[in-house]
């Protein structure tokens, strides 16, 4: 439940998009991401950088797209979307704080969130979120200089990297406890060895 709640401003604004206009796919991710804050506000969670970085992500470039440049390509709108989703996902890790953090204390027992290897993951998934960020900046920097170039080709690299993040996000953790249990159980067999 808890991705698709990070997830869904991001589906809704890609989605809509394609239907409506810009400023008004942006507004209701704004609003979407507001609510996720709000809903962690009430169930005493803590207020995610991810969460309200995004609100202030969607709510800048719908306010650009508004006072200054109506006509902006919907493949540039999704480039400043994307480099802003990048920076706040770059800047959690160089800030010590890698945004997928917040999240993975609240779903994990405080013995599993005091495990040496525990920051590290979290660095590993905030990494491949943005090196996901990266590919789609890549996939929309395309649809705009590359000349005939498939409108889609953006899209499907973005819905490829996101779904490639999805999918690490969900395996990593996984990965990282069976190799540390491993690593555990070999040392103490080692131990008893000695």
């Amino acid at each position: 439940m808890t991705i698709f709640l990070i997830l869904a401003p991001y589906g809704v604004y890609a989605a809509l998009m394609m239907v409506v206009s810009a400023t008004l796919s942006l507004a209701v991710a704004t609003a979407l991401c507001l609510t996720v804050v709000a809903l962690d506000i009430i169930k005493g969670r803590s207020v995610k950088i991810l969460g309200l970085g995004s609100a202030i992500v969607f709510a800048a470039v719908a306010a650009y797209l508004q006072l200054i440049e109506p006509h902006m390509s919907a493949s540039a709108v999704r480039l400043a979307v994307d480099c802003g989703i990048f920076a706040l996902s770059l800047g959690s890790m160089l800030l010590r704080k890698p945004f997928t953090l917040q999240y993975a204390i609240e779903a994990v027992p405080p013995e599993t969130a005091a495990i040496p290897g525990f920051l590290r993951a979290n660095y590993v998934i905030t990494g491949a979120w943005t090196a996901s960020a990266l590919l789609m900046i890549i996939g929309n920097l395309m649809t705009l200089y590359v000349p005939g170039l498939p409108y889609w080709t953006g899209l499907a690299i973005a819905l490829a990297a996101r779904n490639s993040a999805l999918y690490f996000t969900r395996w990593y953790p996984e990965y990282r406890r069976t190799k540390d249990m491993a690593a555990q159980t070999a040392a103490a067999m080692s131990s008893q060895d000695s």
